[in-house]
């Protein structure tokens, strides 16, 4: 499978989800409506790469399953970082007033509407994990498993964990084992998740599950470790929001605690451990690893 295997997924993950992210949109105009409703659209209207959406669908079939109704399950994990994007933009977090090159929802609103919005994202993301799951014909079981994965990775002991850890440490001089517990929480616990949804949605097969959750811990640490290089030696135009914030808001990251070289050398072993716990499980899939290659080595 070549490298631009992993831009074909990407395009397909941003088309069905970017589908039901607008409709969803239009249904959140209407109700609640107003302001917040239209703050909501507009968090959700924020175009991406829909790396997760992509892992969903990647470990879906890897797991077997072929059915369209996964593209419920992959947005709904979108919407859970659409969540996190819209807090983590807020002055009392980063501070930012550029995402995906365009204002952010508070700059667009206001900080309290923001605010709400962000919160909000999360039962939105939940009722479109269960109208995947009706979609795919799975029972209340397995969408209550799948519900506790998704809210787990986003909550105290994923997400929001991990992003109280990472405001603690600003200005601070933090170990490498330190760093990995912010990171493996803030940005990994919603990739593995993804993967793991992936899995969930496919079928009962503790033993893949086991395996793609291993893959999606990995991949999960080298996302977050490319995004700091990124930080680093990316432009603004590049990225699509400010760079540099890291150094700014004294943030520690991989770079700042290994150095660039050191950091690719990390993100490089990570995707690597990635492919052999798929090796391991006894899973093939060239997408999977083809998307860990893409993961390391992206400019935006």
């Amino acid at each position: 499978m070549s490298p631009d295997s992993a831009e074909v997924l990407l395009t397909e993950a941003r088309t069905l989800t970017d589908a039901r992210l607008a409709s969803r949109a239009d249904r959140l105009r209407q109700s609640p409506g107003g302001q917040d409703g239209a703050a909501l659209a507009y968090a959700l209207g924020t175009a991406g790469k829909r790396v997760r959406p992509a892992l969903v669908l990647a470990s879906y079939r890897a797991a077997g399953g072929r059915d369209a109704g996964i593209a419920g399950i992959a947005t709904a994990v979108e919407i859970v970082h659409t969540y996190s994007l819209v807090h983590d933009d807020l002055p009392c977090m980063d501070d930012d007033d550029q995402r995906r090159g365009r204002p952010t929802t508070h700059v667009q609103f206001d900080v309290p509407i923001a605010t709400r919005a962000g919160f909000a994202l999360v039962p939105v993301a939940v009722e479109e994990l269960a109208d995947g799951a009706e979609e795919l014909g799975l029972d209340s079981g397995r969408l209550g498993r799948m519900g506790r994965i998704l809210l787990e990775a986003s909550g105290i002991r994923g997400m929001v964990g991990g992003q109280w850890l990472d405001l603690e440490a600003e200005g601070r001089d933090l170990g490498l084992a330190e760093l990995v517990e912010i990171h493996r929480r803030k940005t990994g616990a919603l990739i593995e998740a993804a993967c793991a949804l992936g899995a969930l949605a496919a079928g009962d097969d503790e033993s893949m599950l086991a395996t793609l959750t291993a893959y999606g811990r990995e991949i999960g640490l080298a996302f977050q470790i490319a995004d700091d290089l990124l930080d680093a030696t990316a432009t603004t135009e590049e990225l699509g929001k400010t760079a540099g914030r890291d150094a700014t808001l004294a943030k520690a990251t991989y770079v700042s605690v290994l150095g660039q070289d050191g950091a690719r050398r990390e993100a490089l072993r990570h995707a690597q451990a990635a492919g052999t716990a798929l090796e391991a499980g006894g899973v093939q899939s060239e997408t999977l690893l083809t998307l860990a290659g893409y993961i390391v080595k992206r400019r935006s």
